[in-house]
Formats: structure tokens, sequence, C-alpha cells
């Protein structure tokens, strides 16, 4: 029998598991944007066959996060500047639809969770801490389309977030994007306290729409 590495995954449902894996290593950019996928070193690495790491690649290929390219091989989805211009509008839609349903239904103690996450938006900034400020944005986000209770609308909604975490994280690297982002934020959250559904769905369409701004900004200071 063959010994299992630390990378070993049980046989059970293993294709989603391995699925998941590259999922999160793409999101956190340990396969960045652009990269060429070496299946037999994944293989190898996880102590599995090629069948089931294909199939997984098949299923991110149709969520969008890797591309296979015919006698070349798979490669991490890299979005084009076309591609942003495109999907921003549409995610900004969906979440400012998103942020006046929750407006609408939120009760006191929705109000108070959205309040403590906000808490933690501000002492991520105050830190200068843009992935931890990350990872909070992504909870207040989450915990509107919860509010919403849209499940369509959340689906789309995800769908389109994962293709956004391929370069969304960057913006936020851009010097003032950070204090920008949580005013945005603070904004956002003062007309949803005030009731004002039309308001919170207003702005946040412009805060997503403010977010390409700032990668777009980034990528034309690129070197």
């Amino acid at each position: 029998m063959n010994a299992r590495s630390e990378y070993s995954i049980a046989p059970a449902a293993l294709y989603q598991q391995v699925a998941e894996r590259l999922r999160a290593r793409i999101f956190a950019h340990q396969l960045p944007p652009g990269s060429w996928l070496d299946e037999q070193s994944l293989a190898q690495e996880y102590g599995i066959s090629r069948t089931p790491l294909r199939e997984a690649l098949k299923v991110l290929a149709a969520e969008g996060l890797v591309m296979l390219k015919p006698r070349r091989g798979c490669y991490v989805t890299e979005l084009a500047e076309e591609d942003l211009d495109e999907i921003f509008p549409v995610i900004a839609l969906l979440e400012g639809r998103c942020a006046a349903l929750a407006t609408q239904r939120a009760n006191a103690a929705d109000l108070q969770h959205l309040g403590t996450i906000h808490e933690q938006l501000e002492e991520c900034a105050r830190k200068g801490d843009a992935d931890g400020f990350f990872e909070v944005n992504h909870d207040f986000h989450v915990a509107l389309q919860e509010l919403a209770g849209n499940r369509w609308l959340s689906q789309l909604i995800d769908e389109t977030r994962k293709l956004l975490k391929l370069t969304r994280r960057d913006s936020l690297r851009l010097k003032g994007r950070l204090k920008q982002s949580l005013a945005e934020h603070r904004a956002i959250l003062k007309a949803i306290r005030q009731r004002d559904e039309s308001q919170a769905g207003r702005l946040m369409h412009e805060h997503l729409l403010s977010g390409r701004a700032a990668l777009s900004k980034l990528h034309t200071s690129a070197p």
C-alpha cells in the first residue's frame, strides 16, 4: 500500500475536494492568474491519479477560474481590462439590489450585526491590514445577501464574485483606497440604518464601481 503524503485526500467525493483545494489556492494567489497548472506535479502533491484532478479542473473551468487549452494544458484565468469593464457593472447592479432588499428586511438585531462587522472593518483600516479588510468586507457583503433573502440574486452574486476574487484584493494596495472603501461602507451602513433603501442601493452600486476605478488606477501605475 502506498504511503500518503500530508497533502493526500480521502477518496470520498475526491474531485470536489481537489477542486475546493485548488479554488482556495487560486483565491489566495498561490496559483496566480495566468499561471500554468502542472497536472502531473499536482497529482503527485495530492497523492491522487490524474483522473480526479482533471475532473476537478473541469469544475473550475465551468466556474471560469481556469481555462483548458487544447494541447497546451490548463491555466488560471487572467482577466483582461475589458473583462473587468464588463463584470463590475453587472455585480454593481446585483449588489445594489441586494443592499436595497436588505434595508427593507433588516431588524434591530440585523443592524447590530452589520455594525459589529463594520467595527472590524474600522479596526483593519486603522491597522492598515488590507488582507484582513478584504476578508471582513466579504463578510459584510455576505451578511447583506443573507438579509436580502433572494437565493437567485445571491447565487448570481456568488458566481460573479468568484471571478473578481482573481483581482479585487489588489485594489486595496492603492494609496488611499482602504480609507476610501471604509468611507463608502460607512455611508452604506448609515443609509441602511436610516431605512433608505434607494440610497443604500445607489451607494452600494457606486461602491462596486469605485472598486473598479481603483483597479484601473492600480494597473495603470504598475511598472
